[in-house]
């Protein structure tokens, strides 16, 4: 079994308010235009079925994914058997996205925009995952960031 790495040391920078706004926004991009577009299809009801849960299981398997590469540079334990889960996961559900957009009967366009809006997604959760752990890490408070002030 291999040794957990020494942890990082603490990062210095804080996440900038840009790449913040721009991951958040990637996020929602890409998970509105898929939703968008799945709301609009014309397609079977039990196909935008299954191409909502693809999106809703794909964002997990990525924030989880991220979360545990993350913890394990950080030296908190995760157990290969979980890590190996995750990775399988994301893998899943790439897969199970293509090979529904190989065999759906849509335009060549349409299907690049649901695979390009589901990667946006994905990309967006993993960065909006990043920034909440990072500001999380410096000490900044959810209630500061929301302008709720803990009321």
């Amino acid at each position: 079994m291999r040794e957990p790495s020494p942890p990082l040391p603490p990062p210095s920078l804080r996440p900038t308010g840009a790449f913040v706004a721009a991951s958040w926004a990637a996020l929602f991009t890409g998970a509105g235009v898929y939703l968008v577009g799945l709301w609009n299809a014309t397609m079977a009801l039990n196909e935008k079925g299954y191409y909502l849960t693809l999106l809703l299981y794909g964002l997990f398997a990525a924030v989880s994914l991220q979360k545990s590469v993350r913890d394990r540079l950080e030296g908190v334990p995760v157990t290969g058997l979980y890590h190996g889960l995750c990775w399988t996961s994301l893998l899943a559900a790439l897969t199970l996205l293509g090979v529904g957009l190989w065999n759906a009967s849509l335009a060549g366009s349409e299907k690049g925009f649901y695979a390009m809006a589901y990667l946006l997604a994905l990309f967006g959760a993993v960065a909006v995952q990043k920034n909440v752990r990072d500001l999380a890490r410096l000490g900044r408070a959810a209630p500061a960031e929301t302008g709720n002030d803990g009321l």
